[in-house]
């Protein structure tokens, strides 16, 4: 479980605040995507839960335990994958040798099936991957870690096409019963289908905070040509396919797929 308590938050020799008297609730096991326009705040939310970054007024506390202490038992049940980082020039067995110790759910036959999965092998040296490499092993490492709660800032920058579906397979596959997972990104159409709730962040504000099957509960996401337009719909963009819709579902109507990049503009152009 995650609290955040009017919080409030600035970057030292900024007169902004990018967060200020901001509230939110997030219950455990759930895979949440973080939707933002750049500059909203997304990355530095996932520092401040992670303790990486102190309020300048306000509360976090993530299992209980307040953020910004980073009390060994809160922090051995977080993993942070940021968007950019660097690795030692170790193999993965050694690197896990090191670090797993610290966290008291590490699996390593999870490890080495999500290693499998993203066809990487353990042996390689870290110093040896290109970028969409070290997102993969280090990815791997932090979804067995066992961690209640994971962290996760663009995961999929730097992978390639295959690659994305692969990141969908090994955390839908690997993730541990009841961890949750925060998925920070632009990229929506790579991690839509994971998603259990949507959150769309606009500094303080959330212009959306549902989970997915609410969202398609409520609404149709389809394709319509101009002679179907009527007054159920409530936003639409033009298309190859005729327009892409967001209309109000009707009594009886099929269930349709999640349209996550429709779904954020309409957000942020307050028509939902």
């Amino acid at each position: 479980m995650i609290e955040i308590k009017n919080l409030s938050y600035h970057y030292a020799g900024s007169r902004h605040n990018v967060f200020d008297g901001f509230d939110l609730s997030l219950p455990d096991s759930r895979i949440y995507g973080l939707l933002g326009k750049n500059g909203m705040g997304k990355s530095t939310l996932l520092y401040l839960i992670a303790g990486l970054l102190r309020p300048s007024k306000g509360s976090i506390y993530t299992n209980g335990c307040e953020a910004r202490l980073r009390h060994p038992e809160m922090l051995r049940e977080i993993y942070i994958v940021p968007e950019e980082y660097d690795l030692p020039g170790l193999t993965m067995e050694q690197y896990a040798k090191i670090h797993r110790e610290f966290y008291p759910r590490f699996d390593t036959e999870v490890l080495n099936r999500c290693l499998q999965d993203f066809e990487m092998p353990a042996e390689a040296n870290f110093r040896a991957l290109s970028m969409g490499q070290k997102k993969k092993v280090y990815m791997s490492f932090a979804i067995a870690s066992g961690c209640q709660l994971l962290l996760m800032d663009e995961p999929t920058n730097g992978l390639d096409i295959p690659s994305k579906a692969l990141f969908r397979k090994v955390v839908a596959g690997n993730l541990s019963e009841g961890s949750s997972l925060i998925i920070s990104t632009h990229q929506v159409h790579d991690v839509e289908q994971l998603l259990d709730y949507v959150l769309i962040l606009d500094h303080s504000r959330l212009l959306l905070s549902a989970p997915t099957g609410e969202i398609t509960d409520r609404y149709e996401f389809s394709y319509r040509a101009p002679g179907e337009m009527d007054d159920s719909v409530i936003y639409s963009e033009p298309s190859l396919q005729g327009n892409a819709v967001i209309a109000r579902r009707r009594p009886g109507s099929p269930e349709t797929t999640l349209n996550l990049e429709l779904l954020f503009n309409a957000a942020t152009l307050g028509k939902l």
